[in-house]
């Protein structure tokens, strides 16, 4: 079995060495992209019951090249940190857009894509 790192000790020994930088605003970078509906839906959701515009969560499975983008320029702009698409992917935000079911996949779909960029960035 592979090794996994220790990912508390990396982290803390780190901040005893210098200050680590924090992504900023993920809802803020989406908007700039100025997504319709439809940018949104993607393939798996062009038929749901409900909008879907603004649901910026769902965007890690409908446009993960977005996300991808985001988390990408903040990595290139020198972020240490980058943390995951999710600010609203819980069963009460989702209930929303009807989503409830879908929590946990974005979650995991969030944060393996972070987790992904943030290793190939080291």
């Amino acid at each position: 079995m592979p090794h996994k790192p220790d990912r508390t000790a990396e982290l803390q020994a780190l901040l005893s060495e210098r200050i680590l930088l924090l992504d900023g605003a993920m809802g803020t970078m989406i908007q700039r992209h100025r997504l319709e509906e439809d940018g949104y839906r993607g393939e798996r959701f062009r038929d749901w019951s409900c909008d879907l515009k603004g649901n910026n969560d769902l965007l890690t499975l409908t446009r993960p090249d977005i996300i991808r983008a985001i988390h990408q320029a903040y990595l290139d702009a020198g972020a240490d940190i980058i943390e995951t698409n999710t600010f609203n992917a819980n069963r009460i935000s989702m209930a929303d857009y009807a989503m409830e079911e879908l929590s946990f996949e974005l979650n995991l779909a969030s944060a393996t894509l972070a987790s992904q960029l943030a290793a190939a960035a080291s």
